[in-house]
């Protein structure tokens, strides 16, 4: 089972992926607005609730984040959801949680999923945008992220 979490200006939500890729649990819950510890225990709640829901595995974990990660110091940057700026959401998520957490820009994760698996399938370069709390754009070549030099590509 494969856990992931879209993080959001104004909500979290998580989805429990089978090996088929089908989404066999999914919940949602408002962004603790303002609130880093707030979103990092919001977060913790939602994997301890899909894991119970699921049995108790000890699922792999991908957060789709809106910002980017600094390459020099593993801090989240260029989030429109300000209280993720300069803290180590992956490291504060992989301590508690005692397992690898991967994070990611979230629309270089809706970009490349299109592009690996859905209406974009097979194009060799695919932009995707996200317009919600904030806006966001990915680009994909050839089935890989262009991240540009500062993440922000």
């Amino acid at each position: 089972m494969r856990l992931g979490i879209d993080l959001g200006g104004t909500k979290i939500e998580i989805a429990a992926l089978n090996d088929l890729g089908e989404i066999v649990y999914r919940e949602r819950i408002d962004t603790p607005k303002g609130d880093y510890l707030g979103t990092v225990d919001a977060i913790i709640a939602l994997v301890s609730q899909a894991e119970s829901y699921l049995g108790g595995y000890g699922c792999s974990l991908g957060v789709g984040i809106p910002g980017a990660i600094s390459k020099q110091t593993g801090l989240i940057k260029n989030a429109n959801s300000t209280w993720l700026i300069g803290q180590d959401l992956q490291g504060d998520l992989s301590r508690v949680l005692a397992r690898d957490v991967y994070l990611a820009n979230d629309a270089n994760c809706f970009a490349l999923s299109e592009a690996m698996d859905g209406h974009a399938q097979g194009a060799e370069t695919v932009f995707g945008v996200i317009i919600g709390t904030g806006c966001g754009g990915a680009l994909v070549c050839n089935g890989q992220i262009l991240n540009g030099i500062n993440s922000v590509a």
